[in-house]
């Protein structure tokens, strides 16, 4: 399938612009920063409702719905509110009286129904919790989207950092980020699906596309079991 990417964000700890990211391809270890992404946009009542995941989405997708106030969105995150959920745990555990309004906050369409009321926006939105090719398989939704008549497609791929308590089970979030694509009708970039033959990147793929958002290359590949995803950008 193919489609163009015409704007793009990205944040991790630290790394806000893309000078940020280029030097973090260099040396991903550069990574150590403990900052929280920036919602100040956003009034103060509105702010105290978005856990650290939803201030993420909302950091780096805003100035890009800015452009185009009303369109759909496609948010994607395999693990979602985890800290938010395995506190409420804690608490049934523990039988305490549970918030209604934490538990309202948990699911995993919260970030864009909060994304809605605090845009004003009733425009078609998906929320999708996918395996380690969920950015994949939002790029589709993404494109039907447009197929269907959509001018453009706000995608969000975003993961928190993970409960210590789950670490042992999960291996593909080491630090937190997120990723906001524009994508809209046209030829530049492909995406196309075969029989895996690679191993997984060593980092989280949405930021694997990086080296092509920043035309340091124009393919990677992405293997997920028996699937492989060829991504390609054309020079």
């Amino acid at each position: 399938m193919k489609f163009n990417i015409s704007a793009w964000r990205a944040w991790a700890p630290g790394l806000t612009t893309g000078k940020d990211w280029l030097d973090w391809l260099a040396d991903p270890q550069l990574l150590t920063s403990q900052a929280a992404a920036d919602v100040s946009f956003l009034p103060a009542m509105q702010r105290r409702r978005l856990s650290p995941l939803a201030r993420m989405v909302f950091h780096v997708a805003w100035p890009l719905a800015e452009q185009n106030p009303k369109q759909p969105v496609v948010f994607c995150s395999r693990h979602g509110e985890t800290p938010r959920n395995l506190n409420l745990l804690k608490q049934m555990a523990e039988q305490e009286v549970l918030s209604p309004t934490h538990f309202s906050l948990s699911v995993h369409n919260a970030i864009i129904g909060l994304w809605s009321i605090f845009r004003q926006d009733e425009s078609e939105m998906t929320a999708i919790a996918g395996a380690e090719d969920g950015l994949e398989h939002a790029v589709l939704e993404a494109k039907l989207l447009l197929n269907a008549g959509a001018e453009s497609v706000l995608l969000i791929v975003a993961e928190e950092h993970q409960p210590e308590l789950y670490l042992p089970w999960i291996n593909d979030v080491p630090f937190a980020y997120a990723l906001a694509l524009q994508l809209t009708k046209g030829d530049g970039w492909s995406l196309d699906l075969s029989v895996a033959t690679q191993q997984q990147q060593p980092w989280p793929h949405a930021l694997s596309l990086l080296p092509l958002l920043l035309k340091q290359k124009n393919q990677v590949t992405h293997c997920v079991d028996s699937r492989c995803w060829q991504w390609q950008v054309q020079p």
